[in-house]
């Protein structure tokens, strides 16, 4: 009988049928918000929803554009309204559907520190002005005593987790790297073997994963 391949998820998530491997760390560098100069907000990761509802529980009060599933899930569940959803969370994509749907909107973009695509520069070329409050920022977690079973499978769901990963360890020729997206896609070394999940969600990487 072929043995499973063991499956490592490098996310601070823990999901039971993969080996827990936490690459970053969260951490809040805000602690107040405004929005007196805004009418909606836009999310690109389920961290600064949570974080933006510890520091003012009245983001309620206005409509959100949501960047992926697991985000617009966060944000209805503490009770947010998601008017608007891209269907991929490519960079030039999202800022394309703020062009077509939102070119009037005073929209208030709360991210983390480092992000992988500038949808601010992008959207401001085209005559759309979006305001930005940064209200965490992501570290590296590291790792100096473990090591990765040979014939692994690597999750990888930002490209800060890739970034973070190649801090503490090699890369062996016979592990496979599984990843979120296309984003994430294109920071991994060349060497690399990799696949795509088939949607941008910690579940469609694992169910790749456990198919490859």
């Amino acid at each position: 009988m072929k043995k499973s391949r063991a499956i490592y998820l490098c996310s601070p998530k823990k999901v039971e049928g993969t080996i827990s491997l936490p690459m970053i760390k969260f951490n809040l560098i805000k602690d107040k918000l405004d929005f007196q100069e805004c009418d909606t907000l836009m999310f690109t990761s389920k961290q600064a929803v949570y974080y933006v509802n510890e520091l003012d529980k009245s983001w309620k009060n206005y409509p959100v554009i949501a960047i992926g599933s697991a985000t617009k899930k966060v944000v209805q569940e503490l009770g947010g309204d998601v008017i608007y959803q891209p269907k991929n969370y490519y960079g030039k994509e999202l800022a394309n559907g703020v062009l077509k749907y939102f070119k009037d909107r005073k929209i208030l973009y709360i991210r983390p520190k480092i992000i992988s695509f500038d949808s601010k520069n992008y959207l401001e070329n085209r005559g759309v002005i979006l305001k930005e409050e940064i209200i965490y920022e992501t570290n590296c977690i590291k790792y100096s005593d473990k090591t990765l079973e040979k014939n692994a499978i690597v999750i990888f769901t930002s490209p800060s987790t890739i970034e973070c990963f190649f801090k503490s360890f090699e890369w062996d020729s016979s592990y496979l790297a599984v990843v979120i997206g296309n984003s994430t896609l294109k920071k991994l070394p060349s060497f690399v073997r990799a696949v795509v999940a088939d949607e941008a969600t910690i579940d469609s990487c694992i169910k790749k994963a456990k198919r490859v």
